[in-house]
């Protein structure tokens, strides 16, 4: 109903909206509600705790400032480390899940993460290969130009986008390597030519 320059009638009371909607306040009356023996006290639901036991290994575990314990149960499977886990604990001690700050700084520790796992993979045998990772050539023979122009696509906005996000850190971590072995390498072939 639009807004008008008369009051619109008053709410309706609680009798006749139960009368014109069925089942309406069904959760106001404990009579009504299909839950509600298993709501009072003194019910046997076969637990044995209050509270469940605590799980151990509790040392470490990020926890938000909301809550004043950590849950009961947890996983530990990805345990916090390095740079990324400190930006990760950073976020959990300091800032509320209600805050932006919170989730911007967890969003770059997985930035950290990702980042740390695509240099250490060019150290081993079977680097990540950017090309795969990308999704281009799962594009190959399903009109990958054509199927950008003129369906009104929006990825199109960010598509220039995409390439420098995915080989990005790849031109970083190369060249960072490349510094590196100059790094090494020039020191030495100084001191090859010095003794010479």
């Amino acid at each position: 109903m639009p807004y008008t320059a008369n009051k619109p009638g008053s709410a309706p009371t609680a009798d006749q909206l139960r009368a014109r909607i069925p089942g309406w306040g069904a959760d106001a009356d404990p009579a009504d509600r299909p839950a509600v023996p298993r709501e009072q006290p003194g019910i046997q639901t076969g637990a044995h705790w209050e509270i469940p036991e605590d799980q151990g290994g509790r040392g470490g575990r990020e926890k938000s400032i909301e809550h004043a314990r950590l849950t009961p149960v947890f996983g530990t499977a990805q345990p916090l480390r390095g740079l990324a886990g400190r930006v990760r604990r950073y976020a959990y001690e300091t800032y509320s899940e209600g805050q932006t700050a919170h989730w911007l700084l967890l969003m770059l520790g997985d930035r950290i993460d990702s980042t740390t796992a695509h240099m250490k993979s060019l150290f081993t045998r079977r680097p990540d290969d950017p090309i795969a990772k990308s999704g281009i050539l799962g594009e190959r023979g399903h009109r990958s130009i054509s199927s950008r122009f003129g369906r009104g696509r929006t990825d199109l906005k960010h598509a220039w986008l995409d390439p420098v996000l995915v080989l990005g850190p790849w031109v970083i971590a190369g060249t960072l390597v490349i510094m590196l072995g100059r790094a090494i390498v020039r020191p030495a072939a100084r001191r090859r030519g010095v003794r010479g």
